[in-house]
């Protein structure tokens, strides 16, 4: 018995009609009789009442056809899985990361999935927030790290938060501190020199938006780098700039934390809720939820 042989009685069982199930399956007709009466022989049992225009299931024919749909079933399930597990050795993730957590949290993770998964290509595209969601809705990613909450209107999309992450203050060694405090408050930084990231930046929103908050407007000194860039306008003593505890902890530059946890961002990984990733994707998000000590169960 061949798996050839229980496709064509299969397919011929569900539309009872030698023509149609011919090309259905995309053979000659004469090929698909041969191989039923082959299945037939095997099986020393009629599985068909042929009668013209008329073609119906024996007794044999209806005990054997769950029996078919299923062994077709566990073929294609077991093809699947081989076909992920040949994509492990070979294939591309794209994932999406805002640069703060590209500076920081990324490369540590990818490490680790590259020393797991030598043969997968990994592409990340750099971007904020809100360029990245759109990116990831229109198909250009597989993941997306991102910052929560969402903006209003934002396409469908599943995401598991991963951290939250103090933003704290970065100033040039050589520059007066911006508080003579251990901490300060974001009321402190009302008419201090500030260095800005571009407009759309989710760490601009952030500060911008505690500033006025707190009664004023931020003063800009430079603004519209991307992270690097924005760290070396500090670096030069051009102001000070409001960035992740991660990326602060390894600029370099004197670090100096807010009161409390009143300045703070969420961090999710995001994928389209209608289509599921691709196996060496999903490898990835296992990869960095074990990296960062969370389960599978991560909400």
């Amino acid at each position: 018995m061949q798996l050839q042989q229980l496709r064509y009685f299969a397919t011929l069982a569900e539309v009872r009609h030698f023509t149609r199930a011919a090309e259905v399956l995309h053979v000659a007709q004469p090929s698909l009789s041969q191989q039923i009466r082959a299945l037939e022989r095997e099986l020393g049992a009629e599985l068909f009442q042929r009668a013209r225009g008329n073609i119906t299931l024996t007794d044999a024919g209806e005990a054997l056809l769950p029996s078919a749909r299923q062994i077709l079933a566990d073929t294609e399930t077991a093809r699947r899985e081989v076909q992920e597990v040949a994509q492990l050795r070979r294939g591309r993730v794209r994932l999406g990361a805002p640069p703060s957590l590209c500076a920081s949290l990324v490369p540590d993770v990818l490490r680790a999935y590259h020393a797991r998964y030598p043969g997968i290509e990994l592409v990340v595209d750099e971007g904020g927030s809100q360029d990245l969601v759109r990116t990831l809705a229109g198909g250009g990613l597989d993941l997306a790290l991102v910052i929560t909450p969402l903006a209003v209107g934002a396409p469908a999309l599943a995401t598991t938060e991963l951290l939250r992450e103090d933003l704290v203050v970065v100033t040039a060694p050589g520059e007066p501190p911006p508080t003579r405090r251990r901490a300060l408050r974001v009321a402190d930084l009302e008419g201090l020199p500030m260095v800005m990231f571009r407009r759309g930046y989710d760490l601009r929103e952030i500060t911008t938006a505690a500033c006025r908050a707190a009664g004023f407007e931020p003063s800009f000194t430079v603004e519209g780098g991307e992270m690097d860039a924005v760290l070396g306008f500090v670096r030069a003593g051009l102001g000070l700039a409001v960035v992740p505890g991660m990326v602060a902890a390894r600029s370099g530059l004197r670090v100096t934390p807010f009161e409390g946890t009143r300045m703070r961002r969420t961090v999710a990984l995001a994928h389209r809720k209608d289509v599921a990733p691709p196996r060496a994707a999903r490898e990835l998000r296992a990869v960095l939820l074990e990296h960062l000590g969370l389960g599978e169960e991560a909400e």
